[in-house]
């Protein structure tokens, strides 16, 4: 990361020497012992303008700056014709130090138009020395004490002859600077601080300074409207994943949340709130008489956002615990809310432009390593369904917004086989560049000379320096992983209007540059999960009507940008390093295969509402929500990712709970088989809300042979008595394992030991029957011999009739 305008160089001597003063004792440094070769005077001192001698800021002994500035406003925001012929800043400057800080000042410098995309971030980097166009520091502050703020304005001319002014001459994109002089206790005066923005200039006002009103200089100055720029625009409304995990889907019961702050986002004033509000508003017929911003614009929506927020409108509940769904839970408060605005969801669908955007913003690189074609289905495909269904309209298809901002080989196979023929990608991640609107998107894994090379897959590109510019704005700013490193830097620096103005500055700058190129355009993309709040989305959606009205821009529907054919040289497109260990991708791809397996053992049952695909529907969505983007790139990285681990654990532990709801029961005490053959009877139990196809798996000893039953149907929340034909050839007592699989093998519930104990003797017990049958038959016939000879049989002696 880039901390702006603080780079080590010989002035940190005299960090150090203001570090260390209260260490050493009031009388060890005093205000003439600095080096004053590195000081930058006040203006009190002279009308020193350069200030290439102080290239950075000193530190407190505790790493803090001792003064910060904040812009709070800035007037105009955008400086047309009929604005004033200055631009005033209101800012504060607050005493961050360990020390009082005395004749605080404070002038505004500028700096020359930017001329390349790369140039909205890297001219807010620039050393202040490059900020060549400087006005007169004017004191704000005799002195400050630690966190002692003041607030000031400041302004400064556009142009003079006359006065110190910005320069600003031709309408453009000007990097702006406040910069802060002031002297520590125990310090020399230096330059403690200093704030950055940019300031879109589209026209020029009239110029106060000079003094023949008919001179050239003197008029306003339009733009040049004669080659617009064609504009697209995306409006995102995402959120990040709030459904409790590992809950699998039903009929009649309330969802569960992991927590309530989406009922704050959709109430009045709310996150998602003012981002609709922004898209009703500017498009009213008032504002948009031709319907040039509404024809324009096509609003992305996260469908995942959009089954929680339907299903909190039929009452809902918040878990006490996120990573134990089923325990304790208390009633959701924006069911109110979740109704009104989904019905003005509704209402402007039915008439704008609306795309679904990948389910829960899935990270879709992991998800085509995954290889899971279900997952890969839900993923991509099954999103238009669900933002179809549940708006009711008819939702742009075969267009995917990527997440990350590229694609990778795999991602793009995975992509054409789920039917998108048009992938939105950053301008950044696509080689060789190409300024040409739609270009072929080629796959690695695929030959040229491969018949499947020729389905069409599209790349449009947006602007990615705007798309990082937009991502700063709101209450929590982002920095786009495709972002280059030479264009990134520490957001918290910059306060919320001066990120602003970076993206109202990036906004404008296609139109006002490159007026010479033709067939010029742009898309423009915030990042899906956006936390622009409050005005901020007013303020960048009037600016784009402001374009079009102007002239500047003209409307570039996304069905006609995805109606271009695909020119120039075809490209391919690198996909940000996924930030998902191996193990959390490993676990999904281990519980999306058993949620598979559990789908084909279930039974659709006619009299139910409930079917297989509704009721594990829940489960799979779990696994693409654990691989959101949402947040992945902000602060709140740390947070969405203990999120994503307490989703997938929770999941697991619920496919768990479903596994072990269909189990055999164990008997009680022994079961003693009549004969050889007697059957075994067991009583298998589903608790799932459907009926399930199980197969029985027998572990029993050699002695023991088990007749495969087949595959036995379980009726939903009951039971059945299976029959298990046996064969015992001994006499013992025999520990027999029963258990149900699914039909693939996996095993469901847990394991029943039985205790059989047989009468059988098997091969003894015959030859014993076969020598008393025998012996038997010979003392019978030797009877029957004697009393046929007429002879007493010696066996009666001593026997005599009665």
């Amino acid at each position: 990361m880039i901390v702006r305008a603080r780079k080590v160089t010989a002035a940190a001597l005299t960090s150090f020497l203001l570090a260390v003063a209260p260490a050493v004792g009031v009388t060890a440094v005093v205000p003439t012992q600095l080096p004053m070769a590195i000081a930058q005077p006040d203006a009190s001192v002279g009308d020193i303008v350069s200030t290439s001698a102080v290239p950075d800021t000193p530190m407190t002994q505790a790493g803090n700056p001792f003064l910060t500035l904040s812009i709070e406003t800035v007037a105009p925001s955008t400086v047309t014709t009929s604005s004033d012929p200055f631009v005033t800043v209101r800012a504060t400057v607050t005493n961050t130090g360990d020390r009082r800080v005395d004749d605080v000042s404070v002038r505004m410098q500028a700096s020359a138009a930017i001329d390349t995309t790369a140039g909205l971030r890297t001219s807010l980097t620039l050393d202040q020395e490059r900020f060549d166009r400087v006005g007169d520091f004017v004191t704000v502050a005799q002195s400050l004490e630690t966190d002692e703020s003041r607030q000031f304005d400041l302004s400064m001319q556009l142009r003079s002859t006359t006065q110190p002014s910005l320069g600003i001459v031709t309408p453009g994109v000007y990097p702006l600077l406040l910069n802060v002089n002031g002297t520590p206790e125990y310090g020399g005066t230096a330059r403690l601080d200093d704030a950055r923005f940019l300031l879109p200039v589209v026209g020029l006002p009239r110029n106060p300074g000079e003094l023949d009103p008919v001179a050239p200089d003197a008029a306003p100055l339009p733009p040049n409207t004669r080659n617009p720029v064609a504009m697209t625009v995306l409006w995102p409304l995402a959120d990040i994943p709030r459904l409790a995990a590992g809950i699998p889907g039903s009929v009649d019961e309330r969802v569960r949340l992991i927590d309530d702050e989406l009922a704050g986002e959709l109430a009045s004033g709310g996150r998602l709130d003012t981002l609709l509000k922004a898209v009703e508003f500017a498009t009213k017929p008032g504002l948009d008489p031709g319907g040039n911003l509404a024809s324009s614009l096509c609003i992305g929506i996260d469908p995942d956002l959009l089954v929680t927020v339907s299903n909190m409108t039929r009452g809902y509940l918040v878990v006490d615990n996120p990573a134990d769904p089923a325990s304790t839970a208390r009633d959701g408060t924006g069911s109110a809310a979740a109704t009104e605005w989904l019905s003005r969801l509704e209402t402007i669908a039915s008439s704008t432009c609306v795309t679904a955007m990948p389910f829960a913003q899935t990270d879709l690189g992991a998800v085509a390593d995954i290889g899971d074609a279900s997952l890969i289905d839900g993923a991509i495909r099954g999103p238009a369904d669900i933002v179809d269904g549940i708006l009711g309209i008819t939702s742009t298809r075969g267009f995917t917004w990527s997440t990350t901002g590229g694609v990778d080989a795999d991602t793009a196979d995975a992509l054409r086989a789920a039917g998108t023929g048009t992938v939105l990608v950053a301008d950044n991640s696509i080689s060789p560049p190409t300024s040409a609107p739609m270009a072929q998107l080629l796959s690695t894994n695929v030959p040229a000379t491969d018949p499947a090379s020729t389905t069409r897959l599209a790349a449009a590109h947006y602007d990615a320096a705007t798309a990082a510019a937009l991502a700063g704005v709101g209450d929590t700013p982002s920095t786009p992983a495709l972002t280059p490193a030479e264009e990134r830097y520490d957001l918290d620096t910059d306060s919320r209007t001066a990120r602003l103005q970076d993206a109202l500055g990036a906004v404008n700058f296609h139109a006002l540059v490159g007026t010479d190129r033709p067939g010029r355009s742009v898309t423009v993309a915030p990042p899906q999960y956006w936390t622009a709040g409050g005005d901020e989305p007013s303020a960048i959606l009037s600016t784009v009507s402001s374009l079009l009205r102007s002239g500047l821009a003209t409307p570039r529907p996304l069905s006609q940008l995805m109606a271009e054919p695909t020119s120039g040289t075809p490209v391919s497109s690198v996909d940000a390093a996924t930030e998902l260990d191996t193990g959390t991708v490993d676990l999904v791809r281990s519980q999306s295969a058993r949620i598979g397996t559990l789908m084909q053992s279930l039974v659709e049952d006619p009299q139910s509402a409930l079917t297989p695909r509704l009721f594990t529907a829940p489960l799979r969505e779990d696994m693409l929500r654990a691989l959101s983007t949402a947040g992945r790139a902000s602060s709140m990285a740390d947070k969405t990712g203990t999120m994503a681990f307490t989703r997938l654990a929770a999941t697991r532990i619920g496919i768990d709970t479903i596994y072990g709801s269909v189990t055999v029961l164990a008997p009680g005490g022994v079961y003693t088989l009549a004969s050889e053959q007697s059957p075994l009877l067991l009583v298998a139990r589903n608790d799932l809300p459907m009926p399930v196809n199980v197969l029985l798996r027998v572990d029993a000893p050699p002695e023991m042979t088990i007749s495969d039953v087949g595959v036995t149907q379980l009726p939903a929340r009951g039971s059945r008595t299976i029959t298990v034909p046996a064969e015992v050839d001994a006499t013992r007592n025999l520990s027999v394992d029963f258990s149900v699989t699914a039909l693939d093998g996996s095993r469901l519930g847990e394991v029943s030991t039985v205790s059989v104990r047989s009468n059988a003797y098997g091969q003894a017990l015959a030859i014993i029957t076969a020598c008393a049958g025998a012996l038997l038959l010979l003392l019978a016939g030797r009877r029957l011999w004697h009393r046929f000879r007429g002879q007493p049989d010696p066996a009666d002696e001593g026997y005599e009739r009665p």
